[in-house]
């Protein structure tokens, strides 16, 4: 705007009246602000959820895997608080923790330990400060929750065999079973940043 200004100057124009300099304020003051505060808006969302359900099933996991859960996480700075519940595992719950995956639905390795209640239902959570890196891995839909019971068999050489499993994905609406869901869907790789 002072180059217009200088500009004009030179070009033999008369200065602004005072009224043009109050109305160009006027509509820089409301521009200036919402600059401000659009910089001012965090780059990581704070809330995620995860629907935890079964991992996946073959001829030896199907009687030994079951059960569904949920999964909330809030970002604060760094810190990361996790909460959820699970229920109707067919054996107690044993250990429970946040996973790093190299991308949502393919199993990882274990970062982080979350209490867990050791029976067929119960409560998890934890609280963490996160590694630029983790903070880096909930964003971009990485990290999932993994719960193994008594039962669960032991791990594969590409990944842990759990019973419960979920990402922490930004969190959104859920489409209830038989009612069409209205508007635009969540979809975890579209609606997930990828950095």
């Amino acid at each position: 705007m002072r180059l217009a200004i200088l500009s004009g100057l030179r070009a033999g124009r008369s200065t602004p009246t005072k009224g043009r300099v109050r109305a160009r304020r006027a509509i820089m003051r409301p521009i200036a602000g919402l600059m401000l505060a659009i910089g001012a808006v965090p780059a990581v969302a704070a809330d995620y959820a995860a629907n935890l359900g079964p991992m996946p099933l073959d001829d030896e996991t199907k009687a030994v895997i079951a059960g569904r859960g949920e999964a909330q996480a809030t970002l604060d700075g760094t810190k990361l608080t996790v909460t959820g519940h699970f229920g109707s595992l067919p054996s107690a719950a044993t250990v429970a923790g946040l996973f790093e995956s190299p991308a949502i639905g393919v199993p990882g390795k274990r970062v982080l330990a979350l209490m867990i209640a050791t029976a067929t239902s119960g409560e998890i959570s934890g609280s963490f400060r996160l590694t630029p890196a983790q903070a880096q891995a909930l964003r971009t839909g990485r990290l999932y929750v993994q719960i193994d019971s008594e039962k669960a068999p032991p791990g594969y050489g590409w990944g842990p065999k759990g019973t419960l499993w979920g990402w922490l994905l930004p969190a959104h609406a859920k489409a209830v079973q038989g009612v069409p869901q209205q508007g635009p869907w969540f979809i975890p790789q579209l609606d997930t940043p990828s950095r």
